[in-house]
């Protein structure tokens, strides 16, 4: 039986979006067909636990969980304060122990505990970053942008836009604790947005919104404290010292399923790039950058078969599709632009398996009073 897939769009609800869009997805077509909306308040972004049962939402009120289906559509279980100002980004953590959060608005890591039911419970950690920016209009407050465990799940980094720094926390499984090990600080005004690690975890590509660039690091944490070396810096823009390229900024960055293709998106001259990665040295080779026929492409979502790729555009409240041809170096639009209100983030998951048994009584009762503690 072939693997039924869904997408899921998270959007702003000031108008007639209710928050996140439902698509069925045609893999082999690449091409996505509107099948429902779920109530969210201003869905910014979305995670899906690691065992695909349950999807993870930001919203005004803090963070909500719904329980997937063996369709991919969505039932609200719970949701959770998160003690700050509204989220931006959402990640689990390797063992589906954590939810983390990530505070644009007020500089905040939050810790979330995930029970094994799908129920979001406590806080368990928050930390507010501090420290100043060098961008007056960001008012030089810290702005956490991205949260992403290691590929080890040893270390968390929270990509700091406000500060230009990626601060890496220990992640104490028996404090249930975040602890600050290590800050890689970037260039002065290069706003860090996104980082995201290879296939084999070796290698971290880290996207800069006010520098239109990606820089590739090698990562190791098999010592007392991680290590990142930076290997390569490469421009996001058509032309890499475009005049007009304050007026642009990266946005989106998504690695293909295949492993050997990076994707981002750039705002402003509204295009899209792919690179080729060495999967020996993770050095990035570009080959292409193209128009998305769409504004400010807030994100990107590659399909499972690597070959086509579909992109959110925020400004001008549209998904647009493509197909994309390796050997010509060159991407090619399927159909016309899906008309959608203010969209955030798209992602596109497998449906989840149906769950065999029920969990013992036991097994809910414990889990419920307490967290899973892992062996050390």
């Amino acid at each position: 039986m072939e693997k039924k897939y869904v997408a899921y769009v998270g959007t702003y609800t000031h108008g007639s979006s209710k928050g996140i869009q439902v698509y069925d997805v045609d893999v082999e077509e690449g091409t996505l067909s509107e099948r429902s909306e779920v109530k969210v308040s201003n869905a910014s972004h979305t995670a899906v636990s690691k065992n695909g049962r349950f999807l993870y939402s930001i919203e005004d009120e803090g963070v909500a969980v719904f329980e997937r289906d063996e369709n991919g559509d969505l039932t609200r279980i719970n949701s959770v304060d998160i003690d700050g100002m509204r989220g931006c980004f959402l990640a689990t953590d390797v063992d589906g122990r954590y939810l983390y959060v990530a505070g644009y608005h007020d500089g905040k890591v939050t810790v979330v505990h995930t029970h094994r039911d799908g129920r979001l419970g406590s806080l368990m950690d928050g930390v507010f970053h501090k420290g100043l920016g060098s961008v007056a209009e960001r008012n030089f407050r810290p702005h956490v942008n991205c949260v992403r465990p290691t590929p080890d799940n040893k270390y968390l980094c929270a990509v700091d836009n406000g500060i230009d720094q990626v601060k890496i926390y220990r992640i104490n499984k028996r404090r249930d604790k975040l602890e600050l090990v290590d800050i890689l600080r970037c260039p002065r005004e290069s706003g860090p947005r996104i980082i995201r690690f290879s296939a084999d975890g070796r290698f971290a590509y880290l996207l800069f919104e006010l520098s239109n660039e990606i820089k590739v690091y090698s990562y190791d944490g098999s010592g007392r404290t991680p290590e990142f070396e930076l290997l390569q810096s490469v421009t996001t823009l058509t032309k890499e010292d475009d005049v007009d390229a304050i007026h642009n900024a990266a946005s989106g960055l998504a690695l293909a399923p295949d492993g050997k293709h990076l994707f981002c998106t750039t705002a402003g001259e509204n295009t899209v790039s792919m690179y080729e990665i060495d999967t020996e040295t993770g050095l990035l080779t570009k080959k292409f950058t193209l128009p998305v026929s769409g504004d400010y492409p807030k994100d990107l979502v590659i399909f499972p078969d690597s070959k086509h790729i579909a992109v959110a555009n925020h400004g001008s409240n549209t998904i647009t599709t493509f197909t994309v041809d390796y050997e010509k170096n060159i991407i090619v639009m399927k159909g016309k632009p899906h008309k959608i209100e203010t969209p955030n983030c798209i992602h596109i998951w497998p449906v989840p398996d149906p769950v065999q048994e029920e969990q013992p009584e036991a097994d809910k009762t414990e889990d419920e009073a307490s967290p899973v503690q892992e062996e050390q």
